[in-house]
């Protein structure tokens, strides 16, 4: 498995992966994740990791630096593929690329319906910090009332 930076000819194979990845949250979430003017929002704003074998794109996470921290969103793998270390293989890749640009800190937020993730996230380094409300292109297209877990970890070496 080889982990590298994604290239817009990738897009296509990113969305879709992410959109597999995010089927669980179709109890809340109306529409896809991801369409392609968001994708190209995404990969206009940060950069896309993206992980492949000699199949096809296995997982991936974004990484958009702000300021002097980084942000981690849509980390994503196959759902056939998920269970392994995948996962933890593309955050810590993630928190390494956001260390080369001079990051202190990697932040995430996740939707408090997941309940699951915080715990994982936990496992990874990284503590829970406030809330916040959904974005107002989120809160679009969510069914239901909800809001985000905002969450953050140092990534300076001891």
């Amino acid at each position: 498995m080889q982990i590298r930076l994604a290239k817009e000819s990738d897009l296509p194979s990113l969305m879709a992966l992410v959109n597999r990845a995010f089927q669980v949250e179709r109890f809340f979430l109306t529409e896809d994740r991801l369409d392609p003017e968001r994708t190209r929002q995404y990969f206009a704003n940060g950069r896309f990791l993206v992980a492949e074998d000699e199949e096809d794109l296995a997982g991936c996470v974004y990484v958009e630096m702000r300021g002097s921290r980084a942000y981690l969103g849509l980390l994503s793998v196959d759902p056939a593929r998920q269970g392994g270390s995948l996962g933890r293989q593309l955050a810590a890749a993630a928190e390494e690329l956001a260390r080369q640009d001079g990051a202190s800190h990697m932040d995430l937020t996740v939707v408090n319906l997941r309940t699951k993730l915080p715990a994982l996230y936990e496992k990874l380094g990284y503590m829970v910090s406030g809330t916040q409300p959904i974005p107002e292109d989120l809160a679009k297209r969510v069914n239901q009332h909800c809001h985000l877990i905002r969450m953050t970890k140092p990534l300076v070496r001891t």
